[in-house]
């Protein structure tokens, strides 16, 4: 088994492209290597990265999140997705030391001691000649409990720059050079105001993906980076997740171009509580599928303003769903879609117009980060245990229960009605207005925040839950799944 951690000096050095080169490289069974299963991970909250990396290694991209989950959680949640791969990837975030804690409690390298990876340091080495040793030395010298097994000089301005470099290197450390990756326009991977831009949006992204796996391939030195991250020993998966075995309840999940941001363990963790998921586009289809609740994750719709408003038919049936008591599940670009309108570069659109309020986009973040919140009486999906879930000691529903996620948007919702009902009290972060989150209407529940199952916030548990009360209340049967 092979396992290592994919990190740089900073932000912005290239290691995603590295990483997805990487998975593509070694999964592929091209370029001379065999047919390998490589399972990816990514630290932190990111729902683009992974989308690349699925494709490139053709299994999902399970995050991994100091933030979101304790230590005995994080090492669970890598054995049980890594246990059965012959190389586990995990991409980091911001450079090897960065974090939000002064000790580095939350950091690349905290990661890769928890889960005793070696690191591979990613460095960008435009301008750089002898000053890229001490820069070496000194990430080797600051914690000497990490490995740092090898580097990945990235971005070369030309064989000569190279050559120098590799003398530096192995002329003042013991750090061998595994890559090389000279500068190529060809590499580049498409952005936007979110970052990367969705694999879901490229119609071209496996070729692409597949240049880039070529591309790392001949200039990495992959037998050099297996035999730097082997280790015999093997990681036992935790115990199976307990699934539900009542009767399915149907959730009609948007996945298309402009809604795709879907945690792969959240999609997992619906189905242990006994979901059957059904995906529909919003885009080209005109009707909901037949179904017992409705999730609108996460996405671009404002890159979709077009598309999304031409599709009355889906939007009105939509709002006739929501209002008729359907229950939804919604978070920032699915509250975004649900408004009356979204705003963006002088353009108006209508959307499904169910939440009496309007989206206006700005030039920079509205909220970004991680965020804490508590769950107040209101909230849907708290009647009879605890929100938070597993790990946590149980409240009575009237008290608050606190959740850890997190929110990048850079819109904001607007002219809600004075008495609009929330669902969560902010504690840190931005949510709707800075103190609230959670839009609370019929039985929709709309948020900013990006929620995460984890053992403190097991929403998809609650969630279906919370559709089978529902069901039960209206005195209906669900939705047969064989549909």
């Amino acid at each position: 088994m092979h396992r290592f951690l994919i990190s740089a000096a900073h932000k912005s050095s290239g290691k995603t492209t590295i990483s997805i080169g990487l998975a593509a490289a070694l999964s592929s069974g091209k370029f001379g290597q065999p047919l390998r299963t490589v399972q990816p991970f990514k630290k932190g909250p990111d729902y683009i990265d992974p989308l690349w990396l699925s494709v490139a290694a053709g299994r999902p991209c399970y995050n991994l999140d100091f933030f979101l989950s304790p230590d005995g959680e994080l090492r669970d949640q890598f054995a049980r997705h890594g246990h059965d791969a012959e190389v586990c990837l995990v991409e980091g975030n911001k450079g090897l030391y960065d974090g939000l804690d002064l000790d580095g409690s939350n950091s690349n390298a905290a990661l890769a001691r928890l889960l005793d990876l070696p690191v591979v340091l990613v460095l960008d080495a435009r301008g750089m000649t002898r000053g890229i040793a001490p820069l070496i030395l000194g990430y080797q010298a600051f914690d000497r409990n990490i490995s740092i097994a090898g580097v990945i000089l990235n971005r070369l301005g030309g064989r000569r720059h190279e050559a120098k470099l590799r003398a530096v290197i192995e002329h003042y450390t013991d750090v061998p050079v595994i890559g090389a990756v000279q500068e190529d326009a060809e590499l580049a991977l498409v952005e936007r105001h979110l970052g990367l831009m969705p694999v879901n949006e490229t119609a071209e992204a496996e070729r692409h993906i597949a240049a880039i796996g070529e591309r790392i391939a001949a200039q990495v030195d992959l037998e050099r980076l297996l035999a730097l991250s082997h280790t015999d020993v093997r990681l036992t998966p935790p115990t199976p997740l307990r699934r539900n075995t009542e009767r399915p309840v149907r959730i009609a999940i948007a996945r298309d171009a402009a809604f795709g941001f879907y945690y792969a363990d959240d999609l997992d963790a619906l189905a242990s509580a006994g979901a059957q998921t059904v995906f529909f586009d919003t885009l080209r289809d005109s009707a909901l599928p037949p179904c017992d609740g409705l999730l609108i994750g996460g996405g671009f719709p404002e890159c979709f303003l077009d598309q999304l408003e031409a599709n009355s038919a889906l939007r009105a049936d939509i709002r006739r769903a929501i209002e008729g008591g359907l229950p939804t599940y919604a978070e920032c670009g699915g509250l975004m879609y649900l408004a009356r309108k979204i705003e963006w570069k002088g353009k108006n659109a209508a959307m499904v117009g169910v939440i009496p309020g309007d989206i206006r986009m700005h030039g920079k973040p509205v909220g970004r980060g991680y965020v804490i919140l508590e769950a107040n009486a209101n909230h849907p999906w708290r009647a009879n245990d605890n929100f938070a879930g597993a790990g946590e000691t149980k409240r009575p529903a009237t008290d608050a229960a606190t959740l850890h996620a997190h929110e990048f948007h850079y819109s904001s919702l607007s002219d809600l009605p004075a008495d609009t009902r929330y669902a969560y009290a902010v504690r840190r972060g931005h949510g709707i207005d800075g103190h609230r989150d959670g839009v609370l209407l019929h039985r929709l529940l709309a948020s900013y925040t990006h929620l995460r199952a984890t053992s403190g916030c097991d929403w998809p548990a609650k969630f279906v839950q919370h559709v089978r009360d529902c069901i039960a209340a209206d005195h209906k049967e669900p939705i047969p799944c064989s549909l």
